[in-house]
């Protein structure tokens, strides 16, 4: 398996491989990797055995960095061949990144049955590049023919973590953050590392915030402290490991419009308020919120918007019961709990050929 630079990539791979471990007990995975970035760290810690590749991201525009670039493909698709050739796999799957790209053009050309997993609603250049080489693409959204072969090209979903499959109740939740059920729950977060412009709006929405009898739930991201005192109704924290616990609570939840979020929200069943991330290549969090907003399945603000607008949008949303239910019945058909099944059964199926 090859997937990594962030943990959009990460966590779905990890979630595949507990997936395949389970059909297939006993199975050896092997993870590539590119030196110095996160999956060196995470894979490891999820119990993985990982190599990796000096391999770096091609640059947009016309660079000179570009030729360092290309040679340092060259070395880690020679690499990658020497890897595949001492393991051996049964399947080599690729689930985006920059080590993705010379592992899956490697084992393509080597004849090894190859799977990769798009995230997406806009594909990336990795496997835009790799999907005429490669035997079956999962896509984590529907309609992704225009970018791929519709003949090998399967609509999945996109994986999730396993605590997110099996929610607590609301009352465990609820208690978990010393909140009241009385009240509704607006649960923010923008990752690890927060969110600016998330982080920022609420900030300046504070006043209004501590008039109004709404519970918040606030993860704001290691690199953001919050200005004190903050109301007795605002729980804010850096990183909250307990997401599920988040989740349960929440009657509304505000997020980036990253595809694992999203699939998260899906899965849990929440009304959603996105703000798609202005800084990702080709504004495919727009496009992933667009999939959503299009079928009424949740609501979006825009980065540049979102100072005035967002706290404004959530608080109205929480006080509307009707819109709520709306935006949760146009939700349950985008939710795809059984996604790493169903691209484990794929992977299946390009085994036994």
């Amino acid at each position: 398996m090859s997937g990594g630079g962030t943990g959009g990539h990460i966590f779905p791979a990890v979630a595949i491989a507990r997936e395949l471990e389970r059909v297939f007990p006993g199975c050896e995975i092997l993870f590539i990797g590119a030196n110095n970035r996160m999956e060196m760290e995470k894979i490891p810690q999820e119990g993985y055995r990982i190599v990796g590749l000096n391999v770096a991201g091609l640059k947009r525009s016309i660079s000179p960095a570009n030729l360092k670039v290309a040679w340092q493909f060259l070395g880690s698709w020679w690499k990658a061949r020497k890897i595949l050739k001492d393991f051996k796999p049964d399947c080599v799957i690729g689930t985006g990144g920059y080590a993705s790209l010379a592992v899956l053009y490697a084992a393509s050309g080597m004849g090894f049955k190859t799977l990769i997993w798009e995230g997406n609603g806009y594909a990336g250049l990795t496997n835009k590049i790799l999907a005429k080489r490669v035997n079956t693409i999962c896509t984590g959204f529907p309609g992704m023919e225009q970018f791929f072969p519709p003949s090998k090209t399967i609509y999945t979903g996109n994986p999730v973590r396993e605590e997110m499959l099996h929610l607590p109740d609301r009352t465990t939740a609820l208690s978990f953050f010393g909140l009241n059920a009385e009240q509704p729950v607006i649960f923010i977060t923008g990752g690890s590392l927060g969110a600016r412009t998330l982080n920022m709006a609420v900030q300046k929405a504070m006043d209004k915030i501590a008039t109004e009898n709404i519970q918040w739930i606030w993860q704001t991201g290691k690199n953001f402290t919050p200005a004190e005192p903050l109301p007795t109704h605002v729980k804010a924290m850096p990183f909250l490991r307990e997401m599920n616990m988040g989740y349960a609570a929440a009657d509304v939840v505000i997020s980036r419009a990253g595809a694992l979020s999203i699939a998260e929200i899906a899965v849990a069943g929440k009304p959603s308020i996105l703000v798609p991330s202005p800084n990702v290549t080709e504004d495919h969090q727009t496009q992933n919120a667009l999939k959503l907003t299009a079928n009424h399945a949740a609501l979006m603000v825009r980065d540049t918007e979102a100072m005035d607008r967002l706290i404004p949008t959530a608080i109205d949303l929480a006080g509307d019961a009707a819109k709520r239910q709306a935006i949760q019945q146009a939700l349950k058909p985008l939710a795809k709990p059984n996604a790493s099944t169903e691209i484990v059964l794929q992977i299946k199926k390009l085994t036994e050929k």
